[in-house]
């Protein structure tokens, strides 16, 4: 899958630097053409001649020498993609908030492919939370971000933070290559993220949603080359830059926003959580603390989900969400059917870590055939590479 791929390796200064030699030899190996760039840090892991040689390029360094200018633009757009490997933290650092103090980082800030890091570090650092900000909010740029190993450490301690192995990063981008073009030029439908229904002019009933299993999803097609469509609600959470984002606050909206953009959809992951009821009647004002008891008459809200699957065509996929608390499987294979979905993804509050607010996601995905297939708690990035690859195998069956 390598043959003929351009590829940039960016190495930063990371005791892990002695891996990228390994690396590089074995994208060569595998018919890639390749070319480096160090930063200065990186040079006092390893030699510049040694990934020179490897590569069969010289090794750049800096944004110019000798009254000659690395053309940083030309680089950038002439790889297929730009692996970081190792990534170091104060790299990570720079790239997530737009430093451009060496050619490596002006590189990739003109990049027009995609980019893939390999993180190293200490697990201190890694599990710090700047670190997980910064790799988050690279990943809303549309980054790769490869998970870290657990093992030795440079500080003679074990645990997480060791660079992904050479093999692992040359099967990433065998994978990458193979998965690029998968949703090349299909439509996808995300909605994701919470509903707000106002009471008054300050306050509203809402949910604990974040958006982030359907922020993954989004991300996850953008990388297999769809064009994205993303119903967002109020959520903190940064949306991929490549996405066309619809912002929305009520579940109106969004059931507007959903049913409008259907028709154009090869596939819809309906993944938010949208409020099943709303007030009847919102208060122009401020509501006063006056009563002991305070009630409000509230009114069901349209259902995105049926609409969806009354209007869907045979050439369509939808694809349900259901965050259940009891009888979990029973309400979820009823959602299925009520709603004429093809795909229900459950996942239990009873289930530690799984749920609003967390990283991590525990599901199962069950199809209108009568098939489950379960998965193990993982990342929620992991979670949407097993929903959309399980839909793929249907499409494609």
């Amino acid at each position: 899958m390598l043959k003929g791929k351009k590829i940039l390796v960016g190495v930063t200064g990371s005791i892990a630097a002695y891996k990228s030699a390994v690396l590089v030899r074995s994208l060569i190996k595998n018919g890639a053409e390749v070319k480096v760039i160090m930063t200065k840090a990186a040079g006092d892991f390893i030699s510049p001649l040694t990934l020179a040689t490897l590569s069969k390029n010289e090794v750049l360094a800096a944004l110019y020498e000798d009254n000659t200018w690395a053309n940083h633009v030309l680089l950038g757009r002439w790889a297929d993609i730009m692996v970081i490997a190792p990534a170091s933290c104060n790299t990570i650092a720079k790239m997530a908030n737009g430093f451009c103090d060496n050619l490596l980082l002006a590189v990739y800030l003109s990049a027009a492919c995609p980019v893939m890091l390999a993180p190293a570090m200490d697990e201190d650092m890694w599990r710090h939370p700047s670190t997980q900000f910064n790799l988050r909010k690279l990943e809303t740029f549309g980054n790769i971000i490869l998970p870290v190993e657990n093992g030795e450490l440079a500080s003679g301690l074990s645990g997480e933070g060791r660079m992904a192995e050479p093999e692992t990063i040359t099967d990433q981008l065998a994978g990458f290559f193979k998965k690029k073009n998968e949703l090349s030029g299909q439509t996808i439908l995300v909605s994701a993220g919470p509903t707000y229904e106002a009471l008054d002019p300050v306050r509203f009933i809402g949910n604990r949603s974040t958006g982030k299993m359907g922020i993954a999803l989004a991300n996850e097609c953008i990388a297999r080359g769809a064009h994205v469509i993303l119903v967002l609600g109020p959520t903190g959470e940064l949306p991929n830059s490549q996405a066309e984002v619809i912002r929305v606050q009520t579940a109106a909206e969004m059931y507007t926003a959903c049913v409008e953009n259907f028709k154009e959809a090869d596939i819809a992951l309906m993944c938010a959580a949208v409020a099943d009821y709303t007030p009847v009647n919102v208060s122009k004002e401020k509501i006063k603390k006056n009563d002991a008891v305070f009630i409000a008459e509230f009114k069901r809200t349209e259902d995105i989900l049926k609409k969806l699957g009354e209007a869907k065509t045979g050439k369509q996929l939808l694809v349900g969400f259901a965050l259940e608390t009891e009888n979990e499987q029973a309400n979820a294979l009823k959602k299925l059917k009520n709603k004429n979905a093809d795909f229900i993804v459950l996942n239990s509050l009873k289930d530690e870590g799984a749920g609003f607010g967390h990283s991590t996601n525990k599901i199962i995905i069950f199809d209108k055939e009568g098939n489950s297939y379960p998965f193990e708690m993982k990342h929620k990035d992991r979670v949407a590479k097993d929903i959309i690859d399980t839909i793929l195998k249907k499409q494609h069956a």
